[in-house]
């Protein structure tokens, strides 16, 4: 993929004075183990973003690494409610404005409690989507507590 002009989370990290990296795969990738292959990077330092509606139907962000799955229950104690369930794919770009394979935890049509594998804090930079198929960012992991209030969390099983 060439060089394209900047996403939502490239500009709100912009406008926050955070430090970041665009990366552009030529390939879409097919998951996100495949991108971190494809970047050449630690599949443990790569994020994906999952978007869930809670029991409180308010709407929470997750955010853990590519390779691993998210424990529901730890999810929706981290989050504070009683359960949690992942957001209905069809409901995904609507909310955030993002579509699925390109949904940054940054750039969100709005706001949403967002919650941060504690692994993150391993890493001196993360790497997450930029909100666009096929282009990443790496950022240090406390980009996301500034610019969308992200708390860390055990999330994984």
């Amino acid at each position: 993929m060439e060089k394209c002009e900047k996403t939502n989370a490239m500009r709100i990290l912009e406008s926050k004075g955070e430090n970041y990296e665009p990366i552009y795969l030529s390939v879409i990738p097919s998951d996100g183990v495949d991108a971190a292959s494809r970047m050449g990077r630690d599949p443990a330092s790569v994020f994906k973003t999952l978007v869930t509606v809670g029991s409180d139907l308010g709407h929470y962000v997750f955010v853990i690494p590519v390779g691993e799955t998210l424990d529901l229950k730890k999810a929706a104690k981290a989050a504070g409610v009683k359960s949690v369930e992942m957001l209905p794919q069809k409901q995904l770009f609507p909310l955030t404005g993002y579509v699925h394979g390109g949904c940054s935890p940054i750039g969100m049509k709005k706001v949403f409690p967002t919650l941060l594998d504690e692994t993150a804090i391993l890493y001196e930079r993360i790497v997450t989507s930029a909100g666009k198929l096929g282009v990443f960012l790496s950022v240090a992991p406390g980009a996301f507590e500034r610019t969308v209030g992200a708390t860390y969390a055990d999330l994984v099983r």
